[in-house]
């Protein structure tokens, strides 16, 4: 049985954990890791390359939705919480440039 502090401190990757499930096609592929230090909570979600379009949505209009509701889930249990969506093996997009710089053409 777990005490209420330990509830709020799991509430935030279970929940992220049942939503992200529910809208992939691979919910076995699912992970997510949890670390927390002076800036807040930081989850790092891990899901199969084929179901990246899936968490990020158009535009990243669904990651957006996501680190909304966690967000909300972080305020209500008294802590600052950031997803990291990390990008899986296999994937065929090249990395995001860095805040700030500038974009490249071609």
């Amino acid at each position: 049985m777990h005490d209420e502090r330990t509830m709020n401190k799991i509430a935030d990757q279970e929940f992220l954990e049942f939503l992200v499930k529910a809208i992939v096609d691979h919910p076995d592929d699912v992970k997510i890791e949890r670390k927390v230090d002076e800036m807040g909570v930081l989850l790092s979600l891990h899901v199969h390359a084929e179901d990246m379009g899936q968490v990020v949505g158009r535009q990243g209009a669904t990651a957006k939705s996501i680190r909304s509701l966690l967000r909300i889930v972080g305020i209500k249990n008294d802590a600052r919480v950031n997803l990291k969506i990390e990008e899986p093996e296999g994937s065929t997009r090249g990395p995001r440039p860095p805040m700030g710089a500038p974009e490249q053409s071609m």
